[in-house]
């Protein structure tokens, strides 16, 4: 499953900054047909890009994980390279841009294009839908987001000459229908089972909602091991970078929490995933009451709390053994306290008898009465 990797986001109801677009590893098939590009120009460099593709602050190129070929956005006129596709406009448009495939390699590369659905993985990490076989496209194909939105008309397949850049254009053509906010996709280029994907940003005109809601918080381990597990929600129609805050209320007040940090997702609309936290503060023993509280720019807080008794269990036990062994010997020791009790006393009185019945006493001296 392809991923697509993004640096941090600064805040603001949209995050602004550049998305890294990153290598996706899958395996694609090459499809038949293929046209030459139609705008191509003969680089001058040489070298090859990383074998193994690495998103990085600065990084503006996505690298097959073989080397000789990258794909990105192609420049406008002479303004810096885009890292990313940012469109926008109203449903019922038609928007374009470029794709730019550079061959640094000395053999002819074919390459094969698509667009298809950005969403997030499970882990909160950033990813596109694979490809599928021709059949399976026939009954609605794989992208049914913003994905299928994306046409390079004849070219979605590409012979670049070596050492060659192409310049591929395409399409976004956003459905009447198509509610506004943000709609999560990528531009995809794969050759013999490698792929590239750049981020594309886009935007339908019309109002915008950031919500956003924290969800099944547990709490796991204890003391420097501990973490929080917990689910967000992306409930509106736009993308949201949040922040997390932590704190806990302990049976004798305040226990060390976490301040509020960005988190490293970038969650997006209608998606859900799970993360964990780290919880260095989180107490041996104590009954703690927790409270998360997640932020997003534009939405309001969302909080979640849970309860959870911190046992040193290992302590425990050493001290359970010991009272154990402690009652034990108190309890023999009050059994033979009694039993010597009980020898002491002798064989136990008889019913006194009454002086005028008692047998008359008789003198031993051998001689019969």
């Amino acid at each position: 499953m392809p991923v697509l990797h993004t640096p941090a986001l600064t805040s603001g109801r949209r995050p602004l900054t550049a998305l890294l677009t990153a290598a996706l590893l899958l395996g694609a098939a090459v499809g038949a047909g293929s046209t030459t590009a139609a705008t191509a120009a003969t680089g001058t460099g040489t070298g090859t890009a990383a074998a193994t593709a690495t998103a990085t602050a600065n990084a503006t190129t996505a690298h097959a994980d073989e080397p000789g070929w990258t794909a990105e956005p192609a420049a406008g006129g002479a303004g810096p390279a885009r890292p990313y596709f940012y469109l926008s406009g109203p449903a019922g448009t038609v928007l374009e841009d470029r794709l730019a495939l550079t061959n640094s390699s000395d053999r002819e590369r074919t390459v094969t294009l698509r667009g298809a659905d950005a969403y997030n993985t499970a882990d909160g990490a950033l990813a596109v839908r694979p490809a599928e076989p021709p059949a399976a496209e026939g009954r609605g194909g794989t992208a049914r987001g913003a994905g299928s939105w994306i046409s390079f008309g004849t070219a979605t397949t590409v012979r670049i000459p070596p050492r060659t850049r192409a310049v591929v254009p395409f399409t976004v053509t956003v459905p009447p229908a198509s509610p506004p906010g943000d709609h999560p996709a990528a531009v995809i280029a794969a050759e013999d089972g490698r792929e590239a994907g750049v981020r594309v940003h886009l935007c339908v005109a019309g109002p915008t909602l950031a919500a956003l809601t924290v969800e099944d918080v547990s709490v796991h381990g204890k003391g420097a091991r501990a973490v929080v597990a917990y689910t967000l929600v992306n409930r509106g129609n736009v993308a949201l970078v949040p922040e997390l805050a932590l704190r806990a209320e302990g049976l004798f007040g305040e226990v060390p929490g976490r301040t509020a940090r960005a988190l490293p997702v970038e969650l997006l609309p209608g998606q859900r995933v799970s993360l964990t936290e780290p919880w260095p503060g989180a107490p041996v023993l104590d009954d703690v009451d927790l409270t998360l509280t997640v932020t997003a720019p534009g939405a309001a807080p969302a909080t979640a709390g849970a309860s959870a008794w911190f046992v040193p269990w290992g302590v425990a036990a050493r001290t359970g053994a010991g009272l154990l062994g402690l009652g034990a010997v108190a309890l023999a020791a009050l059994l033979l306290v009694r039993k010597r009790r009980a020898r002491g006393r002798g064989p136990a009185h008889e019913e006194p008898v009454p002086a005028g019945k008692r047998a008359p006493e008789h003198e031993l001296t051998g001689a019969s009465r």
